[in-house]
């Protein structure tokens, strides 16, 4: 099963991803992680990555596309892999047809702004452990100390309801416009969120005809 999973910021992907992983078997490709990877091993295609980071610049398409192949050649994802953070734009998703990386399914996790906006700006996390708590899902024994360490609960500034609006709109603009892109190859597969991980996997699960 080689998989993408779509959804705005907050949507759920990465705790989706970590799931799919087990149940599937299957292993997660996150983009962050594998150009810290490449990097970290100096391959030819992180090497140049790194040049671009080194210089504050984004790293170009395809330089990315360069990476991902690299990763999706290794003995792990011979029999499927989840694509998390990837593609962002129509123009990757085209880089990565054009250098013959193909899917089996599109998952685009189907949720409301308003909700995204109320679920980001509720998380906490703390300073001192790292720990990670919702003011309504999750909250702390004590408001605004962890359970674990006692440490302070703080808001991540990518979490307040400025920033997550400003980063929807992106989403929106730039990556939303995948789906009309996928689902003309036929491979789209849109799950509304279930309010619940576990019925939202299930979901996923029953789209992906397992």
């Amino acid at each position: 099963m080689k998989l993408i999973l779509l959804g705005a910021p907050g949507a759920g992907k990465g705790t989706q991803a970590e799931i799919l992983k087990n149940k599937l078997g299957i292993p997660t490709i996150s983009t962050g992680n594998i150009l810290r990877a490449a990097i970290k091993n100096a391959t030819p295609v992180g090497l140049q990555a790194k040049g671009y980071m080194d210089a504050g610049r984004l790293v170009p398409d395809e330089v990315i596309i360069g990476v991902i192949g690299e990763r999706l050649r290794e003995e792990d994802c011979a029999g499927g892999f989840i694509l998390d953070g990837v593609p962002r734009t129509i123009a990757q998703a085209e880089a990565l047809e054009a250098a013959g990386i193909s899917f089996d399914a599109v998952v685009a996790i189907e949720i409301a702004d308003e909700k995204i906006v109320e679920r980001m700006s509720g998380r906490r996390v703390c300073e001192s452990c790292g720990a990670s708590y919702h003011v309504v899902h999750v909250p702390p024994k004590v408001a605004g100390v962890c359970d674990v360490c006692g440490g302070k609960l703080v808001q991540r500034k990518d979490d307040t309801p400025e920033t997550v609006l400003s980063r929807l709109e992106v989403y929106h603009k730039e990556t939303e416009p995948l789906k009309g892109f996928y689902e003309a190859r036929g491979i789209l597969k849109s799950v509304a969120d279930r309010g619940q991980v576990d019925a939202t996997t299930q979901a996923i699960l029953s789209a992906l005809g397992y």
